[in-house]
């Protein structure tokens, strides 16, 4: 799917999947929010980020506009990803493999090697505010559902980052 960045695995090296259904609003927004993030730390060189779906339907196809627009608004750069459907591979690549909502949870479940020993878990499990546990999608509605998902994200990528910074110390 997305441009992914490849780093070479050691000691100090993490990768996380963000994956919402279609891969076109929720994971992106993850994906770009968390670049941007590690970017700012300085981390990105030890740190590789992808998203995905766990449904094909949008393979090969730019987010959501209104994804790109509202992230560019906070100053994301979503532009350049491309959706792409979650495999059983990923999580021999993947350290996180995180879901934005239980749904998608529960369909990674599914696929998950019995022998993963990564990571698996709800996204808004690390956000720093407490949280039900989804990011919304917001496909189906207002723009205003995509800054929601906005906000959630950047707690969520927040936690998140501080949680490998300590387990992981990139």
């Amino acid at each position: 799917m997305n441009s992914i960045d490849t780093v070479e695995k050691d000691k100090n090296s993490v990768s996380v999947l963000f994956v919402c259904l279609g891969n076109i609003c929720r994971s992106p927004t993850a994906d770009g929010v968390f670049r941007t993030m590690c970017q700012t730390m300085n981390a990105q060189k030890n740190i590789e980020v992808d998203s995905a779906g766990t449904a094909g339907w949008h393979t090969g196809r730019s987010p959501d506009t209104r994804s790109i627009a509202a992230a560019k608004q906070r100053g994301y750069d979503l532009s350049f990803l491309k959706a792409r459907q979650v495999s059983p591979e990923d999580f021999q690549r993947f350290d996180y493999v995180l879901a934005m909502d239980a749904n998608n949870l529960i369909d990674l479940k599914k696929i998950c090697p019995s022998n993963y020993t990564g990571t698996l878990d709800l996204f808004l499990a690390f956000a720093e505010q407490p949280h039900d546990g989804d990011v919304p999608d917001p496909y189906h509605g207002d723009i205003d559902g995509f800054d929601v998902v906005l906000d959630l994200v950047e707690d969520g990528c927040r936690g998140l980052l501080a949680d490998m910074q300590k387990r992981h110390g990139v």
